[in-house]
Formats: structure tokens, C-alpha cells, sequence
């Protein structure tokens, strides 16, 4: 597989991104850890917020990473923009008419899920810490430390969830995961787990 720009260019896309943003980063780091630790500890109460703390990350990536800083490099960003939305609009339409109990699950796919969500948070640092010099680096709130969150709060629900808020986050999975190898960004490798182990959780759910 080729891609269409260097990794400098991908690079450079984010050092734009965290010298316009960094205040907005820093809020979705804050919010989003904040809303985790009060879903784990009150899942029935505060999972309806996490649901739309998702919504609007999804929403965040197409719009502001995807369609306004991805586009200077990578013409096929628009379409990657609109499935990211169409995203956010299932988990927003999700959170209006039903609950997803985040953290009901059992057994090693839950603590997996757990841990991923907890590397989602933990991303920041990693990226830095294996070689990525800031502001050239990726943080959190940019789609693949979002799929990585979104994958692993989808494995700890007991039951599954609905098919449809899955499709996205497994492609991303096996996209974002593959473009990680090609682009040396390490910290994006747990991708191509995570796309697995989602895809795994659906085909036993089905085939039960």
C-alpha cells in the first residue's frame, strides 16, 4: 500500500493541528478522562454521557482534523470527514434512544477494552516517548487515539452493542492500523489489535 504523502507531511499536519488547537486537545483530555472515571464508577448514571463525549470526538475528528488539516495532504480526507460524522450522528442517535452500559462486561475481552481505553488517555505521553517530537505528533482527540478509546469502551459492554456503531471503528481499525506500519508512528500499531478484537466480539455475538 502507497500513500499520497511523506511522513514529514503527515507529520507537519499535525504540528499545525497542536499549535492552532492545543487548548481544545487539552479540554477533550480533561473531559474525556473526567467522564471515563465517573462512568466506570456509576455506569448506569454517567454512560449516557460518555455516549455523547464519543459523539462529539467522532464529530471533532471529521470536521476539524479530517476536512480542515487532513485535506492539505490527502484528497480522499473528505470521505474519511464524512464517515467520521455519520459516526457521530450514530452514537449521538444511540444516546437519545437507548443506554450503553459501558463497563457491565465480564472476562478478558472487557479487561482488554478497559486497558484500551485507558491507553487511549495514556497516548499523548507514548507518542512522545517513542521518538514523535512535539508538536509533530499525534495527541489525543485525532482519529486513531479516538478509535482506540471508542474500541475499547465497546469491548467492556456485556452483551455486545448494536452492529452498526462497530463498522466504522473496525475499519479505522485495519486503515489506521496499516497506515501506522508505512508511517512509523508505533503507538497507532494497537490499531490493528483493537479492529480484531471488535471484529472477533461481533462474529461470536452473531454466531451465538
Amino acid at each position: 500500500m502507497s500513500l499520497p504523502f511523506t511522513p514529514e507531511q503527515f507529520l507537519g499536519v499535525f504540528a499545525d493541528y497542536n499549535e492552532a488547537l492545543w487548548p481544545v486537545a487539552l479540554a477533550f483530555w480533561l473531559a474525556g478522562l473526567g467522564v471515563l472515571t465517573a462512568t466506570w464508577r456509576k455506569p448506569t448514571v454517567h454512560g449516557g454521557v460518555l455516549t455523547y463525549l464519543l459523539a462529539g470526538l467522532w464529530a471533532w475528528n471529521a470536521v476539524t482534523y479530517h476536512m480542515w488539516f487532513f485535506t492539505r495532504i490527502n484528497p480522499a480526507a473528505w470521505l474519511f470527514g464524512a464517515v467520521f460524522a455519520l459516526q457521530a450522528v450514530l452514537f449521538l442517535w444511540t444516546g437519545v434512544r437507548s443506554r450503553i452500559d459501558y463497563f457491565s462486561g465480564e472476562g478478558l475481552m472487557a479487561r482488554v477494552g478497559s486497558g484500551l481505553a485507558i491507553y487511549a488517555f495514556a497516548y499523548p505521553f507514548l507518542t512522545v516517548a517513542f521518538g514523535h517530537r512535539y508538536p509533530a505528533a499525534p495527541t489525543f482527540g485525532v482519529p486513531c487515539p479516538t478509535v482506540i478509546l471508542t474500541v475499547g469502551l465497546l469491548l467492556t459492554v456485556r452483551g455486545g452493542v448494536p452492529l452498526i456503531l462497530t463498522i466504522v471503528p473496525i475499519s479505522w481499525g485495519f486503515i489506521g492500523g496499516s497506515a501506522a506500519v508505512l508511517l512509523n508512528v508505533p503507538t497507532d500499531y494497537v490499531l490493528l489489535g483493537a479492529g480484531a478484537l471488535l471484529t472477533c466480539r461481533v462474529c461470536l455475538r452473531e454466531l451465538a
